[in-house]
């Protein structure tokens, strides 16, 4: 809008002197002109930190690789949704959605991925869900426990994390080779994280923040044994589990220092970006293909 507004005003000969403005990184005041940050080397056009604060101000909020997901989410149940329906499935809360359709749209099957060498599956099959209430109680627990680990983390880590966790979540599912989709894998991840984090620090709060996600994570794999009807991916939600725990160790819980760190953090950030468009545009490349 900021752009809009200035290219309208100068249009007709009212455009003000650029101002200073904020790195986006690390909040320092740089120069109206200056395309880098002169305290931590962030590009301040081409840097995963300026399409955060973009896409964040774009969507309102200060999560901005949650809102992302989120609406990548809904998009693809969307899609899934219309061609069901196209197909003459019909709709319900726990299910509706064409197995085919699923399939053509990247869900995660062993022999497709280990066989057919369809990797990509790993990732898309994470934002497909077979019912309004699978993507509906996936969702307010992306939003739950999402904006709070993307703020600690930051941007760059957080899809990192997010993404690394879906990957090994269901590379655990294809290997007991089951038919499965969802974002449960993933978010199993950030539940991991935050079981690392409450791991790194004491005192009673962490302490009874650890025992309550404990209680999670066990009613979650108590579902999956005892209520068959809802097919719950147990595989994909320990392998989920597990990575995010394992990077939640190694990820230090705070923001990324500037500097080296800070670089780090968003060649972290860039390479998940690159595996989920790489990944859908490869679903594109198949969507024909049938099952097999």
């Amino acid at each position: 809008m900021d752009k809009l507004k200035s290219w309208w005003n100068g249009l007709f000969g009212g455009n003000e002197p650029p101002r200073p403005k904020m790195c986006p990184a690390c909040g320092t005041l740089v120069g109206a002109t200056a395309t880098r940050c002169h305290a931590c080397g962030t590009s301040l056009k081409y840097s995963l930190a300026a399409a955060g604060r973009g896409a964040a101000g774009f969507f309102g909020g200060a999560a901005p690789a949650t809102t992302v997901i989120l609406i990548v989410n809904i998009l693809m149940f969307v899609v899934s949704l219309v061609s069901s329906l196209q197909k003459g499935e019909e709709l319900s809360l726990v299910g509706g959605m064409d197995n085919e359709v699923l399939y053509r749209l990247g869900a995660s099957y062993g022999p497709a991925i280990f066989e057919g060498h369809q990797w990509f599956r790993l990732v898309t099959a994470n934002f497909l869900h077979g019912g309004v209430f699978h993507i509906g109680l996936n969702m307010w627990i992306l939003l739950s426990v999402g904006p709070a680990l993307e703020e600690l983390y930051g941007s760059a880590r957080y899809l990192f994390l997010y993404t690394v966790s879906g990957i090994f979540g269901y590379l655990l599912s294809a290997l007991h080779p089951q038919f499965s989709v969802g974002a449960s894998a993933a978010l199993l991840g950030l539940i991991g994280a935050m079981l690392a984090i409450t791991t790194k620090r004491g005192g009673d709060y962490f302490r009874a923040q650890r025992r309550n996600l404990i209680l999670w994570v066990i009613l979650i794999f108590a579902q999956g044994l005892g209520i068959t009807a809802l097919h719950v991916d147990n595989w994909a939600h320990f392998g989920g589990l597990a990575a995010g725990f394992v990077v939640g160790k190694l990820l230090a819980d705070r923001q990324p220092l500037p500097g080296p760190e800070m670089k780090r953090a968003y060649a972290l950030g860039w390479l998940a970006a690159a595996i989920l468009i790489a990944s859908f545009v490869f679903m594109i490349l198949h969507v024909r293909d049938g099952i097999s």
